[in-house]
């Protein structure tokens, strides 16, 4: 069967009713997952315990790693669906993050003396930078580019598209909730190395079993024009080996990146003193150039209904980053908490402190047939919210979410501690604002968009949530704590930087739900 048959798979290429690619591509999908977030659960600990960064220094470098991770994937698609095709992408960029994982595994030896003010091993700190670098460039070449392999797996109009992106989906959130407690257990009790080696060894299996099964992709992710990419562009090199020095070449500048801070003065202060990183100065440009191109795209000649879609689209869009701010957190202060003033024994178990971050995978995966269920039988009855509404009430329960948090700080226990189920409760919380934004704002990017605008405004909603990650590295740092403080001390913090970011979330979700009314009247034709 070629990359150009319209007609229904065969038989003998399915399993379950799906092709056999898309489990081809759940499992990469699942592997790469549990690399990415079985690393990022540990990174804030790893920072701050082993190479004694300062609380705000850890924040910051959580923050601005995972903006570039999701920044790079629109880099990587255009490659891919220009030049490399889908199955060289997602090859190219495994390989990537098997080093990095492993180059992870690499931690020197620890710091001595005071948090933020430690004797660090300068060796392994290099590394470590380049091999986040690694990982990033890596998930810019994978992340796009297995999603296009799923959704080119099914003929135009195959009605088991739908339930084939749900099964994908699953995917992420399986790997995310074993990599949360497997990777976090391993690498907070028997070493940092080790969970981190691990992360890379389960990527690198993923990668085996792509390479096994790619026959079942039927030639759907090869490239659009092989013989372009043999052609020589530079020193006799061919198109596909400068694409791959390119990319190693980009892993060089984000390792620098990642590490690079800017004293621009008086708008320094604006961050509470501390200098910007070179990351936020590259999503603030991206972000004007973003909006440039939006502005002069209103007025291409567009009618006045498809620019009330574009203004409500663009604005969904512009709200998402802050909700993505807030949800963050949970990588960063919410993982400090639980590792700090948190009592994370239930049922006679104790959890560590990065495994508390399974909590939110196991919600997703137990919610998200629920609200599937939920929308098509709202609107039946004409009750199903609105795509502002939607938003809105995302970005309440994000507040509520941190108003249990601080609630539970403000009521702690005897001993100055917090009662995990406390945590679960605002996971829960979280994870239904959660569900009404995030799965709704990729169906109304393709929805609201214009046709010729659709991977445009697509690559907005990954940008956003890009600068989302840089939204939380920054506010994290509001929850700095000094390294001699008690508990007491500890939660008094916790319980006053989640009373401001429960704030922030129900403000902007109640000025949301006033403005819905004005959005909605944009888009009437």
């Amino acid at each position: 069967m070629t990359a150009t048959t319209a007609s229904p798979l065969p038989s003998t290429g399915e399993f379950m009713g799906h092709p056999k690619g898309l489990y081809v591509c759940f499992l990469t999908e699942m592997w790469e997952r549990f690399a990415f977030y079985g690393m990022k659960a540990l990174l804030f600990l790893y920072l701050t315990k082993h190479h004694l960064f300062s609380d705000t220094d850890g924040y910051l470098l959580l923050g601005t790693y995972a903006g570039l991770a999701y920044a790079l994937p629109l880099l990587g698609g255009l490659l891919a669906d220009k030049y490399l095709g889908m199955r060289k992408a997602v090859v190219y960029g495994g390989m990537l993050l098997v080093l990095g994982q492993l180059g992870m595994a690499y931690t020197g030896h620890a710091a001595s003396g005071t948090q933020g003010a430690g004797a660090q091993d300068a060796f392994a700190v290099q590394v470590m930078y380049f091999s986040l670098a690694l990982i990033g460039v890596g998930v810019g070449f994978l992340k796009p580019n297995i999603s296009t392999i799923v959704g080119r797996l099914y003929p135009a109009n195959d009605p088991r598209r739908d339930s084939g992106f749900t099964i994908f989906y699953m995917g992420i959130n399986v790997g995310a909730f074993l990599s949360s407690l497997i990777v976090a257990w391993i690498g907070e009790k028997i070493g940092w190395g080790y969970g981190f080696a691990l992360a890379g060894i389960m990527m690198a299996l993923g990668l085996v079993q792509f390479l096994w099964g790619r026959k079942h992709l039927l030639g759907h992710a090869e490239p659009a024009d092989p013989a372009l990419l043999q052609v020589p562009v530079l020193a006799g090199l061919s198109r596909e080996r400068v694409i791959y020095l390119g990319g190693l070449l980009l892993t060089v500048v984000v390792w620098q990146v990642l590490q690079t801070r800017i004293n621009f003065g008086p708008l320094s202060a604006l961050f509470g003193g501390h200098e910007v990183t070179l990351t936020e100065v590259v999503a603030v440009l991206l972000g004007a150039g973003l909006y440039i191109w939006f502005i002069r795209l209103l007025f291409s000649g567009i009618s006045a209904a498809e620019k009330g879609r574009m203004v409500m689209l663009m604005t969904l869009i512009t709200v998402s980053a802050l909700f993505w701010g807030l949800y963050e957190q949970t990588y960063g202060p919410w993982v400090a908490m639980a590792d700090r003033v948190m009592d994370r024994t239930t049922f006679g178990i104790e959890w560590t402190a990065g495994q508390t971050t399974a909590i939110g995978a196991l919600f997703v995966i137990a919610l998200s047939p629920v609200f599937a269920w939920i929308w098509p039988r709202l609107d039946k009855v004409g009750l199903n919210p609105s795509y502002p509404a939607k938003f809105a009430w995302g970005l309440v329960f994000c507040g509520l979410a941190f108003g249990v948090l601080s609630f539970a700080a403000a009521n702690a226990g005897d001993d100055a501690t917090v009662s995990l189920w406390w945590m679960i409760l605002a996971y829960f919380v979280l994870v239904l604002g959660e569900m009404v934004l995030s799965p709704v704002g990729l169906a109304a990017v393709t929805s609201l968009s214009i046709p010729r605008a659709v991977g445009m405004m697509m690559g907005a909603w990954f940008l956003f949530s890009a600068f989302g990650e840089i939204i939380a590295g920054r506010m994290g740092t509001w929850a700095e704590i000094a390294p001699e403080a008690s508990r007491s001390e500890a939660l008094a913090v916790y319980g006053n930087v989640f009373t401001n970011m429960m704030w922030i979330g129900l403000v902007a979700g109640a000025l949301l739900f006033l403005a819905t009314p004005l959005l909605k009247r944009l888009v009437k034709d």
